[in-house]
């Protein structure tokens, strides 16, 4: 197992770098000034794209944040002032399209990640970052990957979140402590 396993993870590690030496930071850093002046953020996504993006949610509670994952029941209405961030791979899936638009429709901000250059949320985005990962069904100019569908992209948003956090909680003045405190306690 030792050498294909070191082969496969050197491979996924070095297709990583690249994306993220790829990224143009400064829709990143649009994305960070939206998120500390907004108070309500939305997430939302499906799949594998989901579960990485679910875990934001989380973090950005622990930021302080009221943070909602826009699939559980006891999510509130979305309005005027609020975020929406949406990651999908191609960019045009139709249940995310429809939540997109109907936030929209709703007086919130949508900002948009993905690696796709064409599709209905971008046409719909106030703000795109992105992610020049190869992901499921998505057209642009990006990192090609020898992994499974789109798990590149879906390692990257990942990381794109974690680092996202570490740099809110600088800008925010929010220390490790401040964020523990506000972990689930009844685990």
């Amino acid at each position: 197992m030792g050498d294909r396993f070191k082969e496969l993870s050197s491979m996924a590690m070095k297709e990583l770098t690249e994306v993220f030496d790829r990224m143009d930071d400064s829709n990143v850093r649009d994305l960070l000034e939206l998120i500390k002046k907004t108070d309500r953020i939305f997430l939302l996504a499906a799949g594998r794209e989901g579960l990485s993006t679910r875990s934001f949610a989380m973090r950005l509670m622990h930021l302080g944040k009221q943070s909602y994952w826009i699939w559980d029941d006891t999510t509130p209405s979305i309005g005027e002032g609020d975020l929406m961030i949406c990651a999908c791979g191609s960019a045009n899936v139709g249940h995310e399209n429809y939540i997109a638009k109907m936030a929209k429709d709703n007086g919130a901000a949508l900002a948009l990640i993905t690696p796709s250059n064409e599709g209905y949320l971008l046409s719909i985005a106030d703000l795109t970052v992105s992610v020049p990962a190869a992901a499921y069904k998505a057209t642009g100019d990006f990192v090609p990957t020898e992994q499974l569908m789109g798990n590149l992209f879906e390692q990257a948003l990942f990381i794109l979140y974690d680092v996202l956090v570490m740099m809110l909680r600088e800008e925010m003045g929010i220390s490790k402590e401040e964020m523990v405190s506000r972990h689930r306690n009844v685990e």
